[in-house]
């Protein structure tokens, strides 16, 4: 069961794939704590905070970042054994939806998000990632949904009118240039590149610093690995 402290956490809105992602990472060792000198050098920070907040409300760790004997079961698990443990996990976690008079293989996608928001507050967006999140936990625990949650999960997405849609389509446009821009003598394609690269700045928070070294590795990779930004 959950604790009082858990049960005041929203449910999880982390990728549901960088979840499963991180319990594969933990095959070779779970560590004696999970804090931000572990998950640091693998997610970013917002990102790593929305795990560990799931993995709390999950109650795979406790309040100070200890693993549980659940999370310990679960990534030395695989095959039907790990099925049976996932759909422990979201049978317990979200007992607010399976313990409700709501039918898991017939509900809608509109009753699912009823019950969410009754329980919590959420705002759309987060309300949207909750629900993809509980999907993939439940689909992997062989737990049967209700195809109008599944297939509304997909187009979930809030979509733009039409005609604005067109109309930024337009406006954001990129023209491409009709005349060659000259390149000075002496100077490399790649090196001319590399010099128009923006420069690191260590005030950026740590998602744009992460962003920034994965475009700058790409550039290098497409540039032979030539030069300094």
């Amino acid at each position: 069961m959950l604790s009082a402290s858990s049960k005041k956490l929203l449910p999880p809105y982390v990728s549901y794939r960088t979840f499963l992602n991180f319990l594969e990472g933990m095959q070779q060792a779970v560590p004696a704590r999970i804090d931000r000198s572990y998950w640091g050098e693998r997610l970013s920070g917002s990102t790593g905070m929305q795990l560990v907040s799931a993995l709390r409300f999950l109650d795979l760790i406790d309040i100070s970042g200890f693993p549980t004997l659940k999370l310990r079961q679960l990534v030395g698990s695989s095959g039907v054994a790990r099925v049976a443990l996932l759909k422990q996990v979201a049978q317990e976690s979200y007992g607010f939806f399976f313990d409700s008079q709501l039918d898991p293989s017939a509900v809608t996608y509109a009753q699912l998000e009823e019950c969410f928001r009754a329980n919590y507050q959420l705002a759309n967006d987060v309300a949207r990632k909750c629900i993809k999140f509980f999907i993939g936990l439940s689909n992997d625990g062989g737990m049967k949904l209700s195809p109008f949650i599944t297939k509304k999960a997909r187009t979930a997405r809030p979509q733009l009118g039409a005609k604005r849609q067109s109309r930024l389509s337009d406006k954001n446009r990129t023209e491409i240039p009709k005349q060659a821009i000259p390149i000075p003598n002496g100077i490399t394609l790649d090196k001319l590149l590399i010099d128009k690269f923006p420069g690191f700045d260590p005030s950026w928070s740590d998602d744009i610093k992460v962003k920034w070294f994965a475009a700058f590795d790409e550039l290098l990779k497409r540039t032979g690995g030539e030069g300094q930004p």
